[in-house]
């Protein structure tokens, strides 16, 4: 199948297909449903395993023996358990991988559980990176899960993570990427490229003062499988200005938006590039993949803002509207998808404005 690959991340059709020739294999049949445009969620396991600290295995070793030295428990997830806040989970995944030769992956935590401050990441056997799967690997998965803001109930099956695959080259360079701007515009206004599109932040909002939510220190439990459920007032306080900027709090998490509306066209896919320690004293929370087709009109997306996971760190940071706090970079796909995200996959955040996870009432 290699061969016949163009240079690129692979679209859905090619996701089936490298299930049907075993590159992608489960315990249990994968599900259509998980496979989005150009990514597929990945399920959590039966067990979960608590162990002392994070970690990545290293060259010559796998996650399974690092188990056997960290492990402080084990834990069935089989109806439900408590995976508490600062503590440190690893937990097998149902999905396991035998790419081809040229083929790397890249995984993310879910949109949903980036907004729950569940701090979500890959690990593979002879792992020295986090979230990176290596040309032609071969072996198992495991996510390891840290709730940083709030206590969750985990079940098997869940989704917390997704995985893309590459073929070759398939970052866009800066010329590339305002070629792709001049045909389908990728952002409101002016874009600022540089190494990917720079995106800020908004602190004033059209209509009233709402400008984000700050996550309260002693909430309740989540249970992942309840979706639209809880009052936001029990977990989050609102954040507001009327003077265009706000004083991060260090350790505290907030969401918050972007002021730009994105779109990513049917044959691009992008990746929220990491935190840069250059632009002040905390992080836009971890990197999460768009889809082919968020913020698309054609796919129902116009005017989708970029939502924004935010930790301050050591000293408070005043954060000014329109401050740049993070990028895009665009990737080519393989091809373009049959569904795009939006309309065709009856997306959550499609059209999205300010907006916490799934799990709570709108």
């Amino acid at each position: 199948m290699t061969a016949e690959i163009t240079a690129g991340v692979l679209a859905d059709v090619q996701i089936r297909q490298l299930i049907t020739d075993g590159a992608i294999s489960a315990a249990s049949p994968i599900l259509n449903d998980q496979i989005q445009p150009a990514s597929l969620d990945l399920r959590l396991g039966a067990r979960a395993y608590r162990v002392r600290a994070s970690f990545l295995p290293g060259l010559g070793r796998t996650v399974a023996e690092r188990l056997d030295d960290l492990t402080m428990h084990e834990i069935a997830l089989t109806g439900g358990a408590v995976l508490e806040k600062g503590c440190v989970y690893v937990v097998p995944l149902m999905e396991r991988l035998k790419l081809p030769k040229g083929m790397t992956g890249a995984a993310s935590a879910k949109s949903s559980i980036g907004r729950l401050d569940m701090m979500t990441r890959v690990i593979t056997d002879q792992g020295i990176e986090f979230d990176r799967v290596p040309d032609g690997y071969e072996g198992p998965l495991y996510a390891e899960i840290c709730p940083q803001s709030f206590s969750v109930v985990a079940q098997p099956g869940q989704l917390l993570t997704q995985i893309i695959f590459r073929q070759g080259r398939t970052f866009l360079s800066d010329v590339e990427l305002r070629a792709v701007h001049a045909e389908t515009p990728i952002v409101s206004g002016d874009p600022v490229i540089s190494d990917g599109l720079g995106f800020s932040v908004d602190l004033k909002p059209a209509s009233g003062d709402l400008v984000g939510y700050r996550a309260k220190r002693h909430s309740g439990v989540v249970d992942l499988s309840k979706l639209n459920h809880y009052d936001p007032a029990e977990y989050w306080e609102e954040v507001r200005t009327t003077e265009g900027r706000i004083i991060l709090d260090p350790g505290a998490f907030y969401i918050l938006v972007s002021r730009e509306a994105i779109a990513i066209p049917p044959h691009c896919a992008a990746e929220m590039a990491p935190y840069l320690a250059m632009v002040g004293e905390f992080r836009v929370h971890y990197a999460g993949f768009f889809d082919p087709g968020f913020g698309f009109d054609a796919a129902g997306g116009s005017g989708s803002r970029g939502v924004l996971e935010v930790r301050c760190h050591e000293a408070p940071f005043v954060l000014e509207h329109g401050q740049v706090v993070g990028r895009l970079v665009y990737e080519r796909m393989s091809q373009t998808p049959e569904a795009l995200y939006g309309i065709d996959i009856k997306s959550n955040y499609q059209g999205q404005g300010l907006k916490l996870s799934k799990h709570f009432k709108s």
